[in-house]
């Protein structure tokens, strides 16, 4: 065949019409797009023009030969792209021009055609045959960088933990029989607490730095270790421990705080019921106060009254216990008191009846248990009277006279837990995510070329897409967990009731995308993500548990949507529901206006890309479900509907407001977070996850948004394909991205990580 020249001005287009035309499936939108781009194009002349338009003829189009012509001139070129590194086709369209004329300017028209049609970088390599260089790609990022900051404040005391569990006892392995499991467990958690890390958040009386936060951040890294010791190190120093910290008084930081520090007094968090589930407040257990020996008689009343599920139930040889107080046959509601379950020689107290939860999906390294209390006698001054004491007189007294609000502001007090959880939580994802990408940087699969070699599956548009969004989740929601502890340590805001409905939402969707994240990893590793050795198949395990302890997720996300109804206002209770009205009806009384059609159907670069967009959006369905829910529960209690019945009735739109809640506060987090960055190129990073993370969570929601006509189906689309450009901008720096996790090498010992 007889070479045939181009002329520079044909030749930067002849990429983008062999790619439009590879499969024959030219749309007559495909081509009003081109055809607006060779209109515009001031660099073709006349004659230029009318030859590229001939070839956009769908009814007539070009010869194959002229196909063939086209594959030529372009694997002649010899342009080759280096794996890894991303060539948009504009780019790579400018270097074929370059090869065969001395002049070869970057052509904006061809960006937006790029643009326009959603063709992504990369993804043409196949059909011209051009050779990939398979070496290490320059990256301009260091992970070291984006660690510290992500790490923040706390930098100094992740880096010296971090080197602590460098230790040969936190070794992972794999432990078939959980008796020896949890002997393991237990000697890493009593090994901590000897080096200080389980008083961390006691005062410094009590053997600790008062660094809950810094607490918050261990955690997380325990996760990197083994998930068992994560959630045994918290039932004990934070749940045990946490509890008399914030529940009791000093008569019992006292007794109890430091021994709960250094291990040396094991305790457990005796809350959940059997029967009762999520309902704290309906727990049957009860605390009875007897006058005439000045004390409580704990007891259980029925076999399903049981508690469950109880973290350190074999090795504990005490407990709080959550019951209901009865004093002069009042009851004065749920309170906690300390009660033994074992003496010296680890024997079971008269009373006392504990058993083992046996085998679990996950965390068979936490001895989980059942207790039961058979009218166990404990004297008054174990009762954690923070917030309601028994007077030396028998008079039940607290300074908090609502019951409701009392009950609410003891739970409060757990919400540091929950941010561990998720922490937790987020932490194995992480850990699945380095393992899935690293693999994905190593494993090849398929080629239609024998030539080359097969290609990396972290070059798959579909594993970026898989990949990507949930790395740039787990930036959002470290710099989001970052902040609800802070806020929820700062001493100056007393009243924790908003923070709670905060972290209430945020715990459930962060536990939800830990658990969905690790299965997309496990897939994404095929059948090395089966293996145990790899590690992924233990944090499913373990991590599927943290969407109902420390809260069932969607009791929560119900919490957190009346938190939001009520304006951290009210109590959360059917009988201030009223109030509740009241505030919407003066805050949303104004209906939500109609989108401009301009508006829900604009898709340009600047605008999807444009936070205010992304927090308009998310707020716009904050506002509107926040009205509609409301509108809908008042008609319900119009019509005579009881309060419950009425809440009962719109329990999934509860679930939806509380998840577009939360996800708008995390967004916001993370944005004023990137707003802090000093660096210029790192700030950009951040705020290019940012936008893809806020992207995919409207695209997540599309089918919502394209209801309410706040987008249209141009724009919907032109977010899908944001959302994948995206993920492919960002595939040079995939393997800096999730380094900078910060995940210690001696913990990433999956063999497909390394």
């Amino acid at each position: 065949m007889e070479k045939k020249i181009y002329t520079p001005g044909i030749l930067q287009y002849i990429p983008f019409f062999y790619v439009i035309w590879s499969d024959d499936l030219v749309s007559a939108s495909e081509v009003n797009v081109v055809e607006r781009a060779i209109e515009k194009d001031t660099s073709l002349s006349d004659m230029e023009k009318v030859l590229l338009n001939s070839w956009l003829q769908v009814k007539n189009p070009p010869k194959n030969e002229e196909f063939k012509n086209w594959k030529q001139t372009i694997s002649n070129s010899g342009i080759k792209l280096l794996e890894g590194e991303t060539y948009p086709l504009t780019t790579f369209s400018q270097k074929v021009v370059c090869h065969y004329h001395e002049t070869c300017p970057f052509n904006e028209h061809l960006k937006n055609i790029e643009v326009n049609l959603g063709i992504q970088p990369n993804h043409y390599n196949h059909l011209f045959e051009v050779e990939v260089e398979h070496i290490a790609s320059a990256n301009t990022y260091v992970a070291e960088e984006l660690s510290v900051i992500l790490k923040g404040k706390h930098a100094q005391v992740i880096d010296r933990f971090q080197e602590f569990i460098q230790h040969s006892l936190f070794d992972w392995d794999v432990h078939r029989q959980k008796e020896d499991f949890r002997e393991v467990v237990l000697e890493q958690v009593k090994f901590l607490a000897e080096n200080g890390y389980g008083a961390m958040a006691y005062p410094s009386a009590y053997g600790g730095t008062g660094d809950m936060e810094g607490y918050a951040t261990i955690f997380e890294n325990l996760m990197y270790v083994d998930g068992s010791l994560t959630i045994k190190f918290g039932v004990q120093f934070g749940l045990f421990g946490g509890s008399i910290q914030k529940l009791g008084t000093k008569y019992h930081h006292d007794t109890y705080l430091t021994d709960a520090g250094k291990a040396t007094l094991l305790g457990c968090f005796a809350m959940t019921e059997t029967g009762h589930g999520s309902n704290v407040r309906g727990i049957k257990t009860t605390a009875t106060y007897r006058k005439e020996d000045d004390s409580l008689i704990i007891n259980t009343p029925g076999e399903n009254d049981n508690k469950e599920y109880i973290g350190n139930a074999l090795h504990s040889k005490i407990a709080s216990v959550f019951a209901q107080l009865i004093v002069d046959g009042k009851n004065e509601g749920v309170h906690a008191i300390l009660v033994p379950l074992r003496n010296e020689k680890h024997e079971l107290l008269p009373g006392i009846r504990i058993e083992d939860n046996g085998y679990k999906l996950g965390l068979n390294g936490v001895d989980n248990g059942k207790i039961w209390f058979n009218q166990v006698k404990v004297p008054r001054e174990n009762l954690l009277n923070k917030y309601g004491k028994i007077t030396d007189d028998g008079v039940y007294y607290s300074e908090i006279e609502n019951p409701n609000k009392r009950f609410f502001t003891m739970l409060g007090t757990l919400v540091g837990g929950r941010i561990c959880v998720a922490r937790a939580g987020l932490g194995g994802a992480k850990m699945a995510l380095t393992i899935a990408v690293k693999h994905a940087l190593k494993r090849r699969q398929f080629n239609d070329s024998i030539k080359i070699q097969e290609d990396l599956l972290m070059d798959y548009p579909t594993h970026q897409l898989r990949l990507t969004p949930l790395v740039a989740s787990a930036y959002v929601y470290n710099a989001t967990l970052d902040k609800m502890m802070e806020i929820y340590c700062d001493e100056s805001q007393p009243d924790k009731r908003k923070v709670e409905t905060q972290v209430a939402g945020l715990k459930s969707i962060i536990t939800w995308y830990a658990n969905t994240t690790i299965q997309e990893c496990r897939e994404a590793c095929g059948g090395k993500g089966y293996l145990l050795e790899n590690r992924i198949a233990d944090l499913k395990g373990d991590v599927d548990i943290f969407t109902t302890f420390e809260g069932d997720n969607n009791v929560l996300l119900q919490l957190a949507a009346k938190g939001v109804l009520s304006d951290f206002k009210s109590e959360f209770n059917s009988a201030g529901f009223s109030s509740v009205l009241k505030l919407l009806s003066q805050q949303l009384s104004d209906k939500l206006a109609t989108v401009n059609p301009i508006y829900s159907n604009k898709v340009d670069t600047e605008h999807l890309y444009n936070p205010k967009f992304h927090k308009h959006a998310f707020d716009y369905r904050t506002r509107r479900l926040t009205y509609t829910l409301a509108m809908r529960i008042r008609d319900y209690i119009k019509k005579g509907v009881p309060s419950y019945q009425a809440f009962l009735k719109v329990q999934t739109h509860l679930l939806a407001l509380g998840k577009a809640y939360s996800i708008e506060l995390a967004y916001n987090t993370y944005l004023q977070f990137t707003e802090n960055i000093q660096d210029e190129k790192h700030r950009a990073l951040f705020q290019k996850l940012g936008t893809l993370f806020a992207l995919y969570e409207i695209r997540k929601d599309a089918s919502w948004y394209l209801e309410q006509g706040y987008i249209g189906g141009t724009k919907s689309k032109a977010i899908r394909q944001r959302v994948e450009r995206l993920c492919t901008e960002l595939r040079p720096h995939i393997h800096v991205l999730v380094d900078g996790f910060g995940i210690p090498d001696n913990c990433l010992t999956a063999p497909i990580a390394n």
